[in-house]
């Protein structure tokens, strides 16, 4: 699952290098997001026939390759094309490595399952942007992606010998006819897959349009730049662990009504900071912080509640949830990427604003929607 944040965090401190030797460097993460969301359509069902361990080992190797692709583009199509296939191979490895947690685990375990595996997912995280930046600084922005085949080789060969399938035995069966339509029936999946998708989408507009931000507009070094998303990462760790605990006392929505206020209350922070100091990055960082909080119960409960009814289709629904969360973030990212402009005119609104949507629909959800699902799997304490 780390896989992810590899492919985007250690590459945002590049996004300037990149824009200044080869042109554009939006349109290459933007296509990576697009490509990881449609990719997962098809994943889904193929991990459900043919089972997790080859489709997860085949979006490792070609992951790998995608990426030293991309560390060799002389130009920018190589560079979208070699994103685009890795997005495609990103696709792969998320849906199974998400599958076998609902293959392994009953449902009321699931969020706290996915909030250790979370847990590590943010440490992977917090190191990722870093080396990333110092790569940047010291060698160029090849060495980054270089970096990401390497590190995909290394999981491919853990993967090789220690991952056994987990599909279950009756999955490997052709889906029985209307089995999407039982996925969009699924009350739970439509719910919580909202709820991952609006924290993605609101955090997806820092990723994209942080480094201009606070590269281009507030003069940070991508050295120093790279500790923020590595910041972000650090808080992350804490709120999944802070989670568990919220799903022990209190169960999933009222953990999620908790974030959710979080995720308003941050990038409320942000705006304020705009209006008042637009040139000071404290209060970006302090919002983004709380963001971070919210984002870090939102995710373990939203993935893992979408496929908690939906055990015989459990690749099938995770794909369609995760491309819920790239369509909100590839339609988000690129409405607030056309307000920026190379003299950063709009500030950092352009990366707020989004921000400050994402938390009030959050609320909306978790206090009007989340509420009325029923409840077919009550809580149940965790060893």
């Amino acid at each position: 699952m780390a896989a992810q944040p590899v492919a985007t965090d250690s590459y945002l401190p590049a996004l300037p290098s990149i824009a200044r030797e080869l042109g554009s460097a939006s349109a290459s993460l933007t296509v990576f997001v697009l490509a990881f969301g449609l990719g997962q359509l098809p994943c889904g069902p193929l991990a459900d026939r043919w089972g997790r361990r080859p489709v997860l080992l085949t979006g490792l190797a070609c992951y790998a390759l995608a990426a030293a692709c991309c560390a060799l583009a002389p130009g920018i199509p190589m560079l979208v094309a070699g994103r685009a296939l890795q997005g495609f191979s990103m696709a792969a490895i998320l849906v199974c490595a998400r599958a076998a947690v609902r293959d392994v685990y009953p449902a009321y375990e699931g969020p706290h399952v996915m909030a250790r595996a979370l847990t590590g997912l943010g440490v992977v995280a917090l190191i990722a942007p870093v080396l990333g930046a110092y790569a940047v600084q010291g060698a160029g922005w090849r060495w980054v992606l270089g970096g990401m085949a390497v590190y995909a080789l290394v999981l491919w060969g853990m993967c090789l010998r220690g991952f056994d399938e987990t599909r279950p035995p009756h999955a490997g069966a052709t889906a029985p006819r209307g089995s999407l339509r039982a996925v969009f029936a699924s009350q739970g999946f439509r719910a919580w897959s909202s709820v991952s998708a609006v924290t993605y989408g609101g955090l997806f507009c820092f990723l994209l349009l942080s480094p201009m931000v606070y590269i281009s507009y507030l003069g940070l070094s991508p050295g120093w730049y790279g500790w923020i998303p590595a910041g972000g990462s650090l808080v992350y760790i804490f709120s999944t662990t802070l989670c568990r605990r919220l799903l022990r006392r209190h169960g999933a929505v009222r953990a999620v009504q908790l974030g959710s206020m979080l995720s308003l209350g941050g990038p409320l922070v942000q705006a304020l900071g705009c209006w008042l100091e637009p040139l000071s990055a404290w209060p970006l960082l302090l919002g983004h912080g709380l963001y971070c909080i919210g984002h870090g119960i939102h995710q373990p409960c939203g993935q893992a509640g979408a496929v908690g009814d939906l055990p015989h289709l459990a690749g099938r629904a995770v794909s369609w949830s995760g491309f819920g969360m790239m369509a909100v973030a590839f339609i988000v990212g690129q409405i607030a990427a056309s307000f920026v402009d190379p003299a950063m005119s709009h500030g950092a609104w352009p990366m707020v604003l989004p921000m400050v949507l994402a938390g009030a629909t959050l609320v909306l959800i978790a206090f009007g929607w989340l509420p009325r699902l029923p409840h077919s799997h009550p809580r149940k304490e965790t060893p």
